[in-house]
């Protein structure tokens, strides 16, 4: 663990208050009040960012609403017709059931859609380039700066080959790179220890995502085929995401949370 993160180390041995989590219930309960508060004083540029920023936050809640929302719509059913003659203004009434349209994997497929961004850390620090580069100086007087050395924890496939010296612009050191990850389940409560398959995103930049780098937050797909998992068609799920939740290069190792 690195040095700077006391209060997870203390809640780690320690544990929290006992009325901790009341506290947060009310300190979120105020939260709606003071946004009124501070909405109604504000004025100026910093009004104007603030509604702009609301007006963006209110119209991504109605679209997850939206998409969260299952409609009810009238199907026939052919089973309870009753038999014999039935009056005209009954034909269309007869025989009908309240069924939900969707089947199961469009739902699924929905709530996917709807809680794409929802994922353990949806926020993370900013790195420059100076921290995630270190600048190596070549030629016979140090004048050419040209090559970087990547300073953080990288990815890189099997098939993996370098480029020559002379035409190699960031280098990947071999002992920050990483082939498996401890992925936890959040539902089963359970980790295991998966092969990495590649980077999907990381939220720093995309030349990060395309160099493979694994930073706090950056979201990479795991090979899960040993779990088992199956969808609702009975397919062996192969390969899911997961969201890294440390500092790879300060711990020595990949910790993630699987994205389910």
């Amino acid at each position: 663990m690195p040095q700077n993160e006391y209060i997870e180390e203390s809640i780690k041995r320690h544990g929290r208050r006992l009325d901790h989590e009341e506290r947060m219930r009310k300190r979120e309960a105020r939260q709606v009040h003071k946004n009124s508060q501070f909405a109604q004083k504000v004025h100026g540029l910093r009004a104007k960012l603030h509604n702009k920023k609301r007006h963006a936050e209110k119209i991504q809640m109605k679209k997850t609403i939206k998409m969260h929302e299952e409609k009810n719509a009238k199907q026939k059913n052919e089973e309870a017709v009753p038999e014999g003659a039935v009056p005209a203004y009954l034909l269309d009434r007869d025989g009908q059931q309240r069924a939900k349209v969707l089947s199961n994997m469009v739902k699924q497929k929905r709530k996917e859609k709807a809680g794409k961004w929802d994922v353990p850390l949806p926020k993370v620090r900013g790195i420059a380039e100076d921290e995630m580069f270190k600048v190596l100086k070549t030629g016979k007087k140090n004048s050419k700066q040209w090559k970087r050395m990547v300073t953080k924890a990288t990815f890189v496939g099997d098939g993996f080959t370098r480029k020559p010296p002379k035409y190699e612009r960031f280098i990947r050191p071999m002992a920050l790179r990483y082939k498996k990850a401890h992925v936890t389940h959040p539902e089963l409560g359970a980790t295991f220890h998966l092969p990495i398959i590649g980077v999907k995103k990381n939220p720093q930049s995309p030349l990060y995502t395309q160099l493979g780098v694994i930073t706090k937050g950056c979201v990479i797909e795991v090979n899960v085929s040993e779990l088992g998992l199956v969808t609702t068609g009975g397919k062996v799920i192969w390969g899911k995401y997961a969201q890294v939740t440390n500092n790879p290069e300060n711990d020595g190792c990949i910790n993630a949370v699987l994205l389910v």
